[in-house]
């Protein structure tokens, strides 16, 4: 199968980490965790040569296709062959960070069925475990990846210390190697001016907050993650305990926002929604940001039960189809700017004119 078949197969199936679980009120959108590993004795891939990271990368590929440490391994791609396009791609559906989207030869990507499960090869480290659950699940997401991982150490020999831990490119990440992380919609701070408190709350307690698509993006569509800064003194499950914790607090936060907007000043949450709704279901020019903001503010009226045709699956669908790649793919050819605002209208536009439909027959 060559590289253009198997972005097809990766458009065509369903993202099984978007599947809204009903826990939260769907506030938390899904759960992430990441292990970095590296093989002992082999330099890390930030000083490693061309022949050297082709060597670990056909060894980890080998490694993991020839065992069952990843459920069904359908899907693996090259950096270095795959287009701009492709890789941004990838980057959109969460599946690569922007390290690896501009890693030179030797890295690549492993894709499990679902995307609920990869691994990354030669980005900072010789590996980048990732694990995707839908809402808030970092339990079960360190119970499937903890799998991943014992499996794979018992083939290749990870670097570890006995005094720090998982040996590490990046210094923040010696010890554990976990960066845990939960994506969460919080329309309702945003609306009633808490959010800078929030986060600022957040940071004083050791925890980072990032955009929809991690270091260095921006905030969104009330779209924020939260995760761990500190992967060494812990143990993982202190860590994802502790996140787990902050991470409720803040889905408390955000209901009890919405719940006293609605009672204080409704008018303004259903003009907002409104608003939103009229713009997406008629606008034929649609820029990101706008798309974004629209979104979400039509996900938590979703939320609210204020529609009977839409549906959160949908909406978050919707969240990963109107970025860049993923227009041009269904365009099947170039676009401009201008271009892809109209594509991006038309995508949204016919989606929930469909649901719509279907909602009346």
């Amino acid at each position: 199968m060559n590289t253009n078949e198997t972005i097809n197969k990766l458009l065509a199936k369903d993202v099984s980490w978007l599947e809204p679980d009903g826990n939260h009120d769907d506030i938390a959108i899904c759960s992430r965790i990441r292990l970095a590993r590296n093989i002992e004795g082999i330099s890390f891939p930030i000083v490693a040569d061309a022949d050297q990271r082709s060597e670990i990368c056909d060894m980890i590929k080998t490694t993991v296709i020839n065992s069952e440490c990843l459920d069904k391994p359908e899907m693996f791609f090259k950096m270095n062959e795959l287009s701009a396009l492709h890789r941004k791609l990838l980057l959109e559906r969460r599946l690569i960070s922007n390290e690896l989207s501009g890693a030179p030869q030797g890295s690549a990507l492993i894709v499990a069925d679902g995307e609920n499960s990869s691994i990354m090869i030669n980005e900072e480290d010789h590996l980048r475990l990732q694990v995707l659950y839908p809402g808030l699940d970092l339990e079960q997401a360190w119970l499937k990846i903890s799998h991943i991982d014992d499996c794979l150490s018992e083939r290749l020999a990870f670097a570890y210390d006995s005094r720090l831990g998982y040996l590490t490119s990046c210094p923040s990440n010696i010890g554990t190697g976990i960066r845990a992380s939960v994506m969460l919609h919080l329309p309702g701070l945003i609306l009633s001016e808490q959010i800078n408190a929030a986060m600022h709350g957040i940071r004083t307690l050791g925890l980072t907050v990032r955009g929809i698509y991690g270091e260095g993006s921006e905030n969104h569509g009330g779209l924020f993650q939260i995760s761990n800064q500190s992967t060494l003194g812990e143990s993982e499950l202190m860590i994802i305990e502790r996140l787990t914790s902050v991470i409720r607090q803040l889905i408390t936060h955000e209901k009890n926002a919405r719940v006293m907007m609605l009672e204080h000043n409704k008018h303004i949450i259903l003009n907002h929604v409104g608003r939103a709704y009229g713009r997406l279901r008629h606008a034929f020019v649609l820029g990101i940001e706008e798309a974004l903001n629209s979104l979400s503010a039509l996900r938590m009226g979703v939320d609210l039960k204020m529609f009977t045709a839409l549906n959160i699956r949908t909406i978050n669908d919707l969240f990963i189809k109107i970025n860049p790649a993923h227009l041009l793919l269904i365009a099947g050819k170039p676009l401009n700017d201008l271009e892809q605002n109209i594509k991006r209208a038309d995508v949204v536009r016919e989606t929930l004119r469909r649901l719509e439909s279907e909602a009346k027959n």
